[in-house]
């Protein structure tokens, strides 16, 4: 819809164009109009030519009227009701002949059950590093400089003139909170960990990959330096926040006492085999391979029943030898695993901002309710549901998602986000995952840390 207003005092010409998009039509008005005798001379005529357009019908209905020079308008303001009055009656017009509504839109409402997949600034982890780093239940003031520091992570995706300084007042601030709160930060950590406590502190203050070090790169503006000293900062803040985190922060429902569970983090490696005697790809420098290796993180902080089923069924060796099976968004364990097993484990969620799971309920991402562990990230690990009720996981069946931003809401959230019982990510052989096959194997499963934090039924 455009209007295009003139009069003999600007241009001569007043033009309105109305545009119907259902039926692709146009209508369209142009008239002149003297304001006094002498301009009526000039102009001769009051003309008023209407035309209405079809872009699929080549006809032109005009209507044309010359109206005698006796006949003009005495006044602008006349003249200008008049004009009023013909677009009331072309709105009007135009309100009738189409189907949607012109009155009262409200082109940028978001209905609120759409509004996290229909948001650009969903605020969720985007790599398995991050939200586990973020899944630990530490200190308030470690938090507070971990959350300092990881802005720092969106600064530096700013192309060309990256915000340096907003940079170093981030470093600045988590300094400032370091130096202030040190007792708080080593009092969180056991007595027996303190010597290892102090130390890492010392580290992040002034060490090679610590704060100091990183504020010297953010000042000479190099963002590939301030890239790799970054990551090492957080890597010794999480290495500190492990430290004060040395088991659950909640006590587990009675019911699920009798469950397997992990009362912190876990390291699995799994030796996947290509199943058609053919080899993966080699690393740099290196040969083909027939066997590649996958390393997974579990995180029993957030999914302690899950975990902790995964982690003692690999002590058992009940994934050794089994097949894989692969769609176009994740590689899965083979179905169908019968050891016996007695119960079902309950799904088993940790909503963000809460401080204990959810069990046996999915969450409302559309409502806004968000996972501490997302799976809206590749490499993330995930139990399959059972095959009875989406309240329980399976038991033995997990799978690794393939997570893809084109086939997730315009939020990057995957549409399966919120579902199944995540309990941990992939953080060494992401590259491995793109190149397993329907028909691989895992050689072996091994727990190659965490069997310590793991807590049978008959040691409760």
């Amino acid at each position: 819809m455009a209007f295009t207003l003139s009069s003999p005092i600007l241009p001569h010409k007043l033009s309105f164009s109305f545009s119907a998009a259902p039926k692709r039509s146009f209508l369209s008005s142009q008239f002149t109009f003297p304001l006094n005798r002498n301009e009526a001379a000039r102009f001769g005529h009051f003309k008023i030519h209407c035309k209405r357009t079809n872009i699929n019908d080549t006809r032109e209905p005009v209507h044309q009227h010359d109206l005698p020079t006796k006949l003009f308008i005495s006044t602008f303001q006349h003249g200008m009701k008049t004009v009023k009055t013909l677009i009331a009656t072309i709105l009007i017009f135009v309100q009738i002949s189409t189907p949607l509504c012109l009155v009262g839109w409200d082109f940028w409402s978001v209905f609120p059950a759409n509004a996290v997949l229909y948001s650009p600034d969903t605020k969720v982890p985007r790599t398995g590093e991050l939200a586990l780093r973020r899944a630990i239940p530490a200190n308030a003031n470690m938090k507070a400089i971990q959350a300092s520091l990881e802005d720092i992570s969106f600064l530096l995706r700013i192309p060309q003139r990256k915000p340096y300084g907003t940079m170093e007042g981030n470093v600045k601030k988590a300094l400032k909170i370091a130096m202030d709160e040190k007792d708080s930060i080593l009092a969180s950590i056991p007595a027996d960990l303190k010597e290892k406590g102090s130390a890492l502190y010392a580290s992040l203050m002034d060490g090679k990959g610590g704060l100091q070090a990183l504020l010297k790169c953010i000042k000479d503006q190099d963002p590939d330096k301030v890239s790799v000293g970054l990551a090492s900062s957080l890597d010794t803040v999480a290495e500190l926040e492990l430290l004060q985190a040395p088991g659950l922060s909640f006590l587990l429902p009675e019911q699920y006492k009798k469950y397997p569970r992990l009362t912190g983090r876990g390291i699995v490696k799994l030796t996947i085999e290509k199943g058609d005697g053919s080899a993966f790809s080699p690393e740099a420098g290196g040969e083909p391979r027939k066997t590649a290796t996958i390393q997974v993180v579990l995180d029993g902080y957030s999914a302690p029943l899950t975990a902790g089923n995964v982690a003692k069924l690999v002590i058992d060796g009940a994934y050794d030898g089994t097949r894989l099976n692969c769609t176009n968004q994740a590689v899965l364990t083979e179905k169908g695993l019968d050891k016996g097993s007695d119960y079902n484990l309950p799904l088993e969620i940790m909503p963000s901002g809460q401080f204990e799971p959810l069990y046996r309920t999915a969450l409302n991402v559309q409502d806004g309710e968000l996972p501490v562990l997302p799976l809206s990230v590749y490499g993330a690990v995930a139990m399959a549901h059972s095959e009875d009720s989406e309240e329980y996981s399976a038991p033995y069946q997990f799978f690794f998602y393939l997570y893809d931003k084109r086939n997730a809401g315009l939020g990057g959230l995957s549409f399966d986000e919120g579902q199944f019982s995540v309990f941990g990510y992939t953080t060494v052989g992401r590259d491995i995952l793109p190149q397993i096959k329907t028909g691989d194997v895992i050689q072996s499963a091994k727990l190659m840390e965490g069997q310590d934090r793991l807590l049978l039924p008959n040691e409760s």
